[in-house]
């Protein structure tokens, strides 16, 4: 089709997320599979890249926007614009989970911390007693500086005896069959066990230069 020789392209196909490091393609596919295309980036400079009429430019490519010219019959057109995201990915999931405290009462908070290390391309869920109920509340905090991570938080709002429990995160790498698991241990008591009786009154006096003991009988 001298009128369109580009095939047009749906929105899906013009962001192009890759993994850093593996080839892309770049889609603008052309109607005449003798057509001589170029590939133009950013700065309106030429990219010099594998083309496939059927497939389009095949190569590794710096993040950024694409697009592809051709002439037909005298005049230049141009394709439509294609982004490409780079995403850090490494083929190892390095994962810690924290938690501030395992040892809980009943109505407080627990807050339970995944982080994930140098990849973007992540799927993760997380297992603990109240996920039933859709009891966590899950927040992800994507950190690029100085370093790429990720950092997942499940906070559990007024904590019961009924959230004992493991607390696990398993972590899935979007593209590549590795998964890697942690795990944390999680105690609710009903009430403090901590039983103090002190053996002074709230308002103790004492001369100057005077030692004093203070002693608590702990339950």
């Amino acid at each position: 089709d001298p009128d369109m020789p580009f095939v047009p392209s749906i929105p899906e196909d013009q962001f192009i997320l890759v993994e850093e490091g593996d080839p892309t393609i770049i889609p603008c596919r052309t109607s005449d599979p003798n057509a001589q295309v170029t590939l133009i980036n950013s700065l309106d400079k030429a990219v010099f890249a594998f083309y496939d009429s059927k497939q389009g430019f095949v190569g590794n490519f710096p993040a950024g926007s694409y697009t592809c010219k051709t002439i037909v019959e005298g005049v230049e057109f141009k394709s439509d614009e294609f982004l490409i995201y780079i995403l850090r990915a490494t083929s190892q999931l390095p994962v810690e989970i924290e938690a501030l405290k395992t040892v809980y009462k009943t109505g407080e908070t627990i807050v339970v911390t995944c982080v994930v290390f140098d990849n973007e391309v992540v799927n993760l869920q997380w297992n603990y007693p109240g996920k039933v109920k859709e009891k966590g509340l899950i927040k992800l905090d994507d950190i690029k500086v100085p370093s790429q991570k990720l950092v997942y938080t499940l906070t559990i709002p007024e904590a019961s005896v009924k959230d004992t429990g493991d607390y696990e995160c398993t972590a899935r790498h979007a593209t590549k069959e590795v998964k890697e698991n942690k795990k944390v241990v999680i105690t609710v008591h009903d009430k403090g066990f901590v039983h103090l009786e002190p053996q002074f009154s709230p308002l103790e006096a004492v001369n100057l230069h005077e030692d004093k003991n203070f002693a608590v009988n702990v339950q």
